[in-house]
């Protein structure tokens, strides 16, 4: 995960979880142990689109759907796929079959959270810590085929947002752009769904 896709996450969780509108570039810098110039070159842009204001100490959020899909046309989705394969079982028989550190995003995450799929899918995706790959491929072996599940590494801060959510799922603003990225027709229905749910529309 880059750094600037950190900081995003981390911005809009406290805004979705904690209404959070002001934040300091020295504060995010400080909890990341990213330079200033790191969290400076993720804000500048979102200055240009008007998802942020600049005040003299601080700087504001003014609109979170437009920072969230500002980050879904940035995300390199499929450049962070690490494994992928086949396995020939029901997809809520896969979902149970995940080691206990991974953490679920796109489609498996979405049901999980809310207890309701827009569209049937096929597909899982998740999450899990680098030294937990080789448990992931034991359990998920090379196998020919259409792949239909797919993981990435997790980054430290997703770890931690994880802890906050109990239950194995990624934070809501990661579903979303995660499943931005998917080319699958269904995707569309879900994020559309989380987003009405994120912002009330």
């Amino acid at each position: 995960m880059k750094k600037l896709e950190i900081t995003y996450r981390y911005i809009l969780e406290a805004y979705f979880q904690e209404k959070q509108t002001s934040f300091t570039q020295s504060e995010l810098a400080r909890k990341f142990s990213f330079s200033l110039s790191t969290i400076n070159n993720a804000i500048k842009p979102l200055v240009t689109i008007g998802a942020v204001e600049i005040k003299q100490r601080s700087f504001v959020l003014l609109d979170a759907k437009k920072l969230l899909y500002y980050w879904a046309t940035r995300r390199k989705f499929n450049q962070e796929i690490i494994y992928q394969t086949r396995a020939d079982k029901p997809i809520a028989e896969l979902e149970k079959l995940v080691p206990s550190t991974a953490i679920f995003t796109a489609f498996s995450a979405y049901r999980l959270k809310f207890s309701d799929a827009p569209a049937d899918y096929s597909e899982m995706y998740f999450y899990i810590p680098g030294q937990d790959l080789n448990e992931v491929k034991k359990r998920f072996p090379e196998a020919k085929g259409p792949a239909n599940v797919f993981v990435l590494i997790s980054d430290a801060q997703l770890i931690e947002e994880n802890l906050k959510e109990k239950g194995n799922l990624a934070p809501s603003s990661q579903i979303f752009v995660d499943l931005w990225n998917i080319k699958e027709w269904y995707a569309q229905e879900f994020f559309k769904k989380l987003e009405q749910r994120l912002f009330n529309d």
